[in-house]
């Protein structure tokens, strides 16, 4: 470092400390106490407090930088009651630490939202992946499986629907008896960037896959409201809940573009549509679904007090 750049440094620096000093004189020893930076577990011991909305943490968002048992650690620190898309090796970690998982995953082979029931050739493969499930679900006493169309290849959209819906017809007497939803995700089909879309995804707007729900005419068929995905298919995010409230039976989180956190760096406008979720009456789970790119507590810490509304 050059002797100039070293005097504008000392400069800079004492200008801020000088500033920092005027700032806690002028407004006590409680605004002095307000800029202390808080640690990590201090930001997290009770970001949600409210309880209109009941949040949930998706595993495979943080699996890069924890593991079930730290998430869950971290779950509970944020008020999030749930850790969920998690298998059953790892439940007896969530119920150590009275954590549920809010939604189930259906047991299909990696990645398991390309072989659906929109195909009659993989139906009977779906049937006994999601029997699995609603059982492994039912005895955990954890509320919903998640289920998908599956990709449409040379499938119409009309026999789309139709076999879709002839197939969970198959499986949804089994989820009634079991007292277990089934939640069907809309998910997006236009990026092209892994885990961002899943171009080819037949389920890929929310009317489509409403049509699916009520068509199976069950209470315990319900749409995984993933309004990330929504977004970029749909939009008028609001106005859809209002619609469908009454099919939704889960929600997840992401910001668009990027599907990263739900900061100002994305145009989602998380808070209102909190609101309204809770507005609504909604009593299940929203799960926290964005890919870090950046410190991963930290987002998520932000993420749970925004939702916590």
């Amino acid at each position: 470092m050059s002797e100039k750049n070293g005097a504008n440094t000392q400069i800079h620096n004492h200008i801020s400390r000088r500033r920092m000093l005027q700032i806690a004189a002028g407004i006590g020893a409680a605004g002095a106490a307000a800029l202390t930076v808080p640690s990590c577990a201090e930001r997290t011991k009770t970001a949600a407090t409210k309880g209109r909305i009941n949040q949930s943490i998706v595993h495979w968002c943080f699996a890069k930088y924890w593991d079930v048992e730290k998430t869950c650690q971290i779950a509970k620190q944020l008020g999030c009651k749930s850790v969920e898309l998690v298998g059953p090796k790892d439940w007896d970690t969530l119920k150590k630490h009275g954590l549920t998982c809010a939604i189930v995953p259906n047991g299909m082979p990696d990645p398991p939202f390309v072989k659906g029931f929109n195909n009659p050739e993989y139906q009977p493969m779906c049937i006994e992946k999601i029997r699995e499930a609603i059982d492994a679900s039912s005895a955990a006493g954890f509320p919903s499986v998640i289920i998908f169309t599956g990709e449409a290849g040379d499938i119409s959209t009309e026999d789309g629907i139709k076999n879709c819906v002839n197939g969970y017809k198959k499986i949804i007497g089994y989820a009634e008896k079991k007292k277990v939803n089934l939640c069907l995700e809309i998910l997006n089909s236009r990026v092209d960037i892994e885990m961002q879309g899943h171009p080819g995804y037949q389920g890929d707007h929310t009317d489509y896959c409403i049509e699916i729900v009520k068509q199976v005419g069950s209470p315990r068929m319900k749409l995984l409201f993933d309004i990330y995905h929504v977004q970029i298919m749909d939009g008028d995010i609001i106005t859809r809940i209002r619609q469908y409230k009454d099919y939704i039976g889960h929600y997840h989180t992401a910001g668009n573009p990027g599907r990263g956190e739900l900061d100002d760096k994305q145009e989602i406008n998380y808070k209102p549509i909190m609101e309204e979720i809770a507005r609504t009456g909604y009593t299940g789970y929203v799960g926290q679904e964005f890919i870090p790119t950046r410190d991963p507590l930290e987002g998520l810490t932000e993420a749970v007090v925004l939702c916590d509304v």
